[in-house]
């Protein structure tokens, strides 16, 4: 006769196992003379089920088809589990038989957990490119576990977690963001264990933005700098970009052989006057963008200057006079071989732009547009004063001399 009462109850402990525990299902509600117990795990009285039989009055116990080696019947009617391992959760069912040979079922359920392995996040790509590319994480693990996801640490931002499956194993952004570069985790767990995965490192490449040209990296510049004469100077191509941009300098249109991030002048001169271009470029976005500038020499810059190039020639060797900050202004000019009197004069400068040779002309002296005097194949004669007069569309005259030494060879 079956007594389907429901006086029986089963309960695990501990109430929440882990797997390699050691269990107890413990019975409640037991009454009456009990002469055996079935132990079945399963959701059903079936032979297939069974775990175990016990003989109350000699304590035998009959090993059922069920049984894997790590289950024992205890006299109080308890279930004991060895080492549980996760197969073993369930529906766990104990029939007792009193000496009326009635029966009574009692049913309980286990869950074993796991204890959880690392998961491991894997990319579609570890380097994308802003709003082009879209990113696709998969948390990975052989567990049904829960799953939790980490950025940089913390917990996934609200925005982020819209993009995640509805079991929370894949995220998936598209247009993947610059601010979405970083350390991503995903994490497993249950009641009795978490485990983190290593960090996947995600690198979002943007740029080139906001190229601007800065004066000694940190001063911002506008469209013109104004620089003193002989002074130094340092132009910074600066820009929001990932991975670092190309450089690529530019003077009034021509590319100067320059590919870093700066641009040194080291003695103004009105040859470097002009506009300066930056153009970064990203091999990555495949994106480009330029900054300009105009350089010019500052108030302070009208004072001419006579520099010998080499500073110290030999015989036989060709020099320059070379003229810095001659005027912008110029109508004339002309070069004498020692005071500016006419005996003494070696070449004049016309408004044509042509120069005429004058008396003291060797037929070795070459005059430029910036005022300049070539001298070539020096002797030791050449040695001396050279005097430089100019006359501006004003009127105005100026006169700067220079002594040049030739040294023998």
């Amino acid at each position: 006769m079956l007594n389907t009462r429901a006086e029986i109850s089963i309960t695990p402990e501990p109430a929440q196992p882990a797997e390699g525990d050691n269990i107890t299902l413990v019975v409640h509600g037991l009454s009456g003379e009990l002469l055996a117990y079935n132990w079945y795990a399963g959701p059903t009285l079936s032979l297939t089920f069974l775990v175990a039989s016990y003989i109350v009055s000699t304590g035998d116990e009959t090993p059922g088809p069920a049984h894997t080696g790590r289950e024992a019947v205890r006299p109080d009617g308890s279930l004991a589990i060895h080492g549980a391992l996760p197969g073993h959760t369930g529906t766990y069912i104990l029939q007792t038989l009193n000496r009326q040979f009635q029966t009574e079922v009692g049913y309980g359920h286990m869950q074993v957990y796991e204890i959880l392995a690392p998961p491991t996040v894997m990319a579609n790509d570890t380097a994308l490119v802003e709003r082009r590319d879209t990113l696709r994480l998969v948390c990975s693990s052989p567990s049904p576990a829960e799953v939790r996801w980490f950025f940089n640490g913390d917990a996934l931002p609200v925005a982020v977690r819209l993009g995640l499956s509805p079991d929370g194993r894949m995220l998936t952004r598209h247009g993947v963001r610059r601010e979405e570069a970083g350390a991503y985790q995903c994490e497993v767990w249950n009641p009795v264990s978490v485990s983190r995965s290593e960090p996947l490192n995600l690198t979002v490449y943007f740029g080139p933005e906001r190229v601007a040209i800065l004066q000694d990296s940190t001063t911002r510049t506008g469209c013109t700098i104004k620089v003193d004469f002989n002074t130094s100077l340092t132009l910074w191509c600066v820009s929001r970009s990932c991975p670092e941009p190309e450089y690529v300098w530019a003077f009034n249109g021509k590319a100067l052989k320059n590919g870093l991030d700066h641009l040194n002048i080291s003695s103004m001169t009105a040859a470097h006057e002009g506009t300066y271009t930056c153009l970064a470029k990203n091999s990555k976005t495949l994106l480009s963008g330029s900054a300009s500038v105009v350089v010019k020499l500052s108030a302070a810059a009208v004072a001419m200057m006579i520099v010998p190039v080499p500073t110290k020639p030999t015989e036989g060797q060709d020099v320059t006079l070379t003229v810095q900050g001659y005027p912008k202004d110029l109508l004339v000019y002309a070069w004498y071989r020692g005071p500016a009197s006419e005996p003494n004069r070696l070449l004049s400068q016309l408004p044509s732009g042509n120069w005429i040779a004058g008396p003291a002309h060797t037929g070795r002296e070459v005059g430029f547009a910036n005022c300049s005097l070539l001298v070539q194949k020096l002797n030791l004669t050449d040695a001396g004063r050279y005097t430089l007069k100019t006359v501006t569309l004003q009127g105005k005259t100026d006169t700067l001399e220079v002594e040049l030494q030739v040294a023998r060879e």
